[in-house]
């Protein structure tokens, strides 16, 4: 191998890799110095960025070595001869050895930081995803790089549980692989951001954002909740998608909903009232404050309330769901008829006091007293 060699461009090259760094001349040598290794790791990261299989680099750097290697002397020779002719081959092996190990590092060394180049552009185009894009030309050009279908709707899928999901977790890396392993196409973006676990799907269907809630609770111990977002147009219907699905979230918890995957269009009703604070407080202040005078508070009473209309409006359903009698049950109700003054067997009163229900479940009250109205 001598000074101003050049790796040869054999049939696996294909011409796409030249050497421009010279490679060190190892004739007549045992041992790599440090400048060596410095050039062999330099030879072997342009090779990665070229595309050069790492067997062929080495493949190329060995058979340029063994050119400068005497040929065998003829076997008529005595064993003497041969023996003080030949080079030690504990020398010529250790020197191949460290020749392949030295270009294996830098080689591994380069496509180490591509692939931390890479995590850091995605994680960038799916920040800017998230919270609203600024350089959309930039953004086009990352949604290309990585396989993501930029236009178009898409929905949100946000994973939460008690102990915060990280980018290292096994139940984040099980989660990724059996998403793409999912699509044929370009697969959903899944990352773990500030504790959640986060998809992002093109497309009108909800079954990608599905097909993540059951993976996450296939993988995750800890119970998750998964939130799913209605469908957004275009990139700033990310962002918007991903504060539906946050949103969903925080009310599936304040309301203490026991289902573990929640779409966020069965939740427009709280996020309706959520809007207007004042107005849903001085509702349930006027519908349901008489409840205080029950004794034994309000609690007990609204409790059979929500039970009532979760149970279709019959006495026979609530009972069974509170586990009490039916005559209790028929009890309750007209005592909440007298203190408020609204009867739930008639349509009218249904839809105000189920209303006001809805919003003592939002402002979670009585446990916490109803803001005073400026």
């Amino acid at each position: 191998m001598t000074g101003d060699s050049e790796l040869p461009a054999g049939r696996a090259m294909d011409g796409r890799f030249r050497e421009q760094v010279t490679a060190p001349d190892l004739a007549g040598r045992h041992e790599l110095d440090v400048d060596d290794r410095a050039r062999l790791r330099a030879i072997a990261s342009r090779a990665a960025e070229g595309g050069v299989p790492l067997r062929d680099l080495i493949a190329a750097h060995l058979n340029a070595h063994c050119v400068d290697c005497p040929p065998p002397l003829p076997s008529g020779r005595s064993a003497q001869e041969r023996t003080t002719a030949i080079p030690a081959p504990a020398d010529v092996f250790r020197l191949m050895r460290d020749v392949a190990v030295t270009l294996t590092e830098g080689y591994e060394a380069a496509h180490r930081a591509a692939i931390r180049g890479e995590e850091e552009i995605r994680h960038i185009f799916i920040d800017d995803l998230l919270h609203g894009p600024g350089d959309l030309g930039r953004m086009a050009e990352q949604a290309h790089r990585i396989g993501f279908q930029l236009t178009g709707p898409h929905r949100v899928a946000v994973a939460l549980a008690k102990s915060p999901f990280a980018a290292t977790d096994p139940a984040t890396r099980y989660t990724e692989d059996a998403m793409a392993s999912h699509h044929d196409g370009p697969a959903p973006l899944v990352t773990a951001k500030d504790g959640r676990l986060i998809c992002v799907s093109a497309g009108n269907n909800a079954a990608a954002c599905e097909h993540f809630a059951e993976q996450v609770h296939r993988s995750a111990a800890r119970h998750p909740r998964i939130a799913i977002s209605r469908p957004q147009p275009g990139v700033n219907g990310v962002a918007r998608s991903y504060r539906e699905a946050c949103e969903t979230l925080d009310l599936a918890e304040r309301l203490g909903l026991p289902h573990p995957v929640i779409h966020s269009s069965d939740l427009l009703v709280y996020q309706v009232l959520g809007r207007d604070r004042a107005a849903i407080t001085d509702l349930v202040a006027t519908v349901l404050g008489g409840l205080e005078q029950a004794r034994g508070g309000p609690a007990p009473l609204l409790h059979t309330l929500t039970a009532y209309f979760d149970s279709g409006c019959t006495h026979t359903a609530t009972a069974r769901r509170l586990g009490l009698s039916v005559r209790a049950v028929a009890y309750r109700i007209a005592r909440i008829h007298t203190l408020t003054g609204y009867n739930p067997a008639v349509p009218e009163h249904r839809y105000t006091l189920q209303t006001a229900t809805l919003g003592a479940r939002l402002l979670n009250w009585p446990e916490h007293p109803l803001q005073p109205l400026d």
